[in-house]
């Protein structure tokens, strides 16, 4: 680690040219499809606010590890052998982290507080390794970041060895300084600070990666839902759910990808500052969207198993919430792309305001299929919008 990497390991950027994503890092990505999966699972099987909240905690704590990895991959070349074989034995951790999330407030905990310090420690001396004789300013940035990630540590592997509420506080204190120190500019004493000036990130790739990782949130609420419906008897009912299911992962992808995430992308490949955009609009926004994607897999999966009678409590805020986080990440991503809100995103919140009101009269297929309209509803709009012309184009 002292002498650090003699030949370089990083990426050669070329003026005007977008750093392709490589295959490495897809079947790096194939450890979080399994990840996304279980914490699906794990809010349908402990669906109470302890355990909404565990769900939520684990979600970003998934997250998290993915975007660092996304951050590294940037400066870092996947196609040296060095990076690959870090990958891979990140992807081994993520395996055990992954295998984890169904206990991890149980019986698993050291296994998933431990293989996550891991992920983040390792990665980050790697990085320590590769950078030292090659890149001085995003050492430094490294030296901070290490630093932070280590007294994060400490509280995850003192939350495994505690119990109910107080292993929660802790891994949520965990997250906490992890979350914080991007915003504070890794700041540390003796090392001073980070600016944003100074994460010299490649935007079209980093871009690209974040939609793949939306991508594989969507195929995850997809493979809920069909493996739910194979599962059942198909009636006109259960089809019924399972058509509108689909429909709402696709306006999903109609609301990210046909207009935002190029737009986005484009302006974050043109900026003089994309650091802070890579924080701000990929690091911390797209959490919401993942989320979002995440709860409404959940609503699609209650509303299959049960189409008809009263809605539940957990029916109505999975199905609703699960939008609203979704349509929430997109507005606040869409102002990177467009420099204004979307009008079509906040009427969209509107109506599923009113569907909440009507819970009580819907059964769960009206609930679920009605969520799905409102998404196309705002999908459509926003196309339209965006075709009317330039000059309705920021008020769409």
């Amino acid at each position: 680690m002292i002498g650090g990497a003699r030949t370089s390991v990083l990426r050669t950027r070329r003026p005007h040219e977008h750093a392709r994503v490589t295959f490495v890092e897809l079947f790096f990505d194939l450890v979080f499809v399994f990840a996304v999966t279980q914490l699906s699972h794990l809010m349908l099987d402990h669906f109470t606010p302890a355990g909404v909240a565990q769900t939520a905690l684990l979600l970003c704590a998934v997250w998290w590890l993915w975007i660092y990895t996304c951050w590294a991959t940037n400066w870092l070349d996947p196609q040296t052998t060095p990076v690959r074989i870090m990958l891979f034995a990140l992807m081994l951790a993520g395996l055990v982290l992954s295998t984890s999330i169904p206990q991890a407030f149980g019986s698993r905990a050291l296994a998933f507080a431990a293989a996550y310090v891991f992920m983040q420690v390792a990665r980050s001396l790697f990085m320590l390794w590769a950078l030292r004789r090659h890149s001085h300013g995003n050492f430094r940035n490294f030296q901070r970041i290490i630093a932070w990630l280590l007294m994060s540590a400490v509280f995850w592997i003192a939350g495994a060895f505690a119990d109910g509420e107080p292993r929660f506080a802790l891994w949520a204190l965990a997250l906490l300084i992890e979350y914080a120190s991007p915003a504070v500019g890794f700041w540390t004493p003796g090392l001073g600070r980070s600016t944003t000036a100074d994460w010299d990130v490649e935007g079209g790739h980093m871009a690209e990666r974040c939609g793949l990782f939306i991508i594989i949130a969507l195929g995850e609420s997809i493979l809920v839902a069909g493996a739910t419906f194979a599962k059942m008897d198909w009636t006109l009912l259960t089809a019924a759910a399972f058509t509108a299911a689909f429909a709402g992962s696709v306006a999903m992808w109609w609301i990210y990808f046909n207009i935002g995430a190029e737009r986005a992308g484009h302006t974050f490949a043109a900026s003089a500052d994309p650091g802070r955009m890579a924080r701000l609009a990929y690091t911390y926004v797209h959490l919401l969207i993942v989320a979002g994607i995440v709860v409404t897999a959940v609503g699609d999966e209650l509303v299959l198993a049960h189409p008809v009678g009263h809605s539940e409590l957990k029916t109505a805020i999975a199905a609703i919430g699960g939008p609203v986080l979704f349509l929430l990440g997109n507005i606040l991503f869409k102002r990177f792309g467009t420099g204004r809100p979307a009008l079509s995103h906040w009427i969209g919140l509107a109506l599923l305001t009113l569907l909440a009101a009507a819970t009580p009269v819907l059964s769960p297929l009206a609930l679920g299929a009605t969520g799905t309209a409102v998404l196309v509803i705002v999908a459509v709009w926003e196309t339209r919008s965006f075709r009317s012309g330039p000059a309705q184009v920021l008020g769409h």
